[in-house]
């Protein structure tokens, strides 16, 4: 691939009508999306992730997989045959330490899948460190329900976020195992589902799907204990049904926080202040069921799952507002990522 052109890779469902990875051009004045190329290559690559010129993608099936692409043109090309993960239904995955982790949300747990020195994954079995737990919601909290996981600032940590058991756990990956550090509880109830840290690695914003909430918490990196001191709503209005909040992002300055909201089609735009956060604005996501939201060079990018389309926003540097400006057509769209 060209080195001077950008490219954003779109995941989808498979599953629901999505073409798989989709890959776009990304103009460099606007950030404006013009499509290129879609790979079907594997059911349900619902979550992707850049690193060291490859793109990874997991397989959110029940057999739960992870593939490992190239990107010398413009379509990924597969580079060896998917990898089970050794959980169903991988929701996220990052990459750290010469691994693949990834957060299974059917089986409640991380896993840690070897990769060897050119990127592609190893044959060797994944590490696999199981949740346990539940929450007072039933339908939703009958068990563990990991759903995100990455490394924190300093790379000394793996953080994960279980929806299951309304918990953040933290992990160290010994030897290639996981070994457990720390569990915090949040609230009863809350869901906890995404995680994303302030810039200046001192804080992580939780963003909990139950309740449509962010639970700040203070991140000490000594002693990789995240503590909650906040909890701040994403809606002015409590919604007259479930709200299911999806994706946060964390401005680069460390002056906004922004979500997605799938029940009500709306980004919100939440200011940093002190320890805690102010909402300031919700806007239109632009689309349908906003299930990932990702920044890049001064724009949000939306992956609106039952419109079937990505949208791109501006972002306003005083105010944070998001303002709209394009879309393209992206089936079952579940997340896009920018190179």
């Amino acid at each position: 691939m060209d080195g001077d052109l950008r490219r954003a890779y779109i995941g989808s469902f498979t599953a629901a009508g999505g073409r798989g990875i989709l890959t776009a051009a990304v103009d460099p004045d606007t950030g404006a999306l013009t499509l290129l190329s879609a790979v079907d290559s594997m059911p349900d690559p619902s979550y992707l992730a850049l690193h060291g010129g490859m793109l990874y993608a997991v397989s959110e099936t029940a057999d739960g997989a992870v593939a490992a692409y190239r990107l010398d043109g413009d379509a990924p090309e597969l580079a060896g045959p998917p990898v089970a993960v050794g959980g169903s239904g991988p929701t996220h995955l990052s990459v750290y330490a010469g691994h693949l982790l990834t957060a299974n949300y059917g089986s409640g747990s991380v896993s840690a899948v070897p990769l060897r020195g050119d990127g592609t994954l190893a044959e060797a079995a994944p590490a696999v460190f199981r949740h346990e737990g539940a929450g007072p919601v039933p339908q939703r909290q009958q068990g563990p329900h990991a759903h995100q996981v990455q490394a924190d600032p300093s790379g000394r940590w793996v953080v994960s976020v279980d929806l299951g058991t309304d918990s953040v756990r933290v992990c160290v990956l010994d030897g290639g195992a996981l070994r457990p550090h720390h569990e915090t509880a949040l609230r009863p109830g809350s869901g906890p589902r995404h995680l994303a840290f302030h810039p200046d690695g001192d804080r992580a914003y939780v963003l909990n799907e139950l309740a449509p909430t962010v639970t700040v918490c203070r991140w000490d990196t000594e002693s990789g204990v995240p503590q909650p001191v906040a909890e701040t709503p994403v809606l002015s209005d409590a919604p007259l049904a479930n709200a299911y909040p999806s994706g946060i992002v964390a401005s680069p300055d460390g002056r906004f926080v922004w979500t997605a909201t799938r029940g009500q089609d709306v980004l919100s735009v939440l200011a940093v202040e002190g320890e805690g956060l102010r909402l300031v604005a919700t806007v239109p996501c632009g689309g349908v069921w906003p299930r990932a939201l990702t920044w890049s060079r001064g724009c949000l990018y939306v992956a609106n799952e039952r419109s079937g389309d990505v949208t791109w926003f501006a972002v306003d540097p005083e105010t944070g507002v998001p303002r709209r400006g394009g879309s393209v057509p992206a089936p079952a769209a579940s997340c896009v990522v920018l190179g």
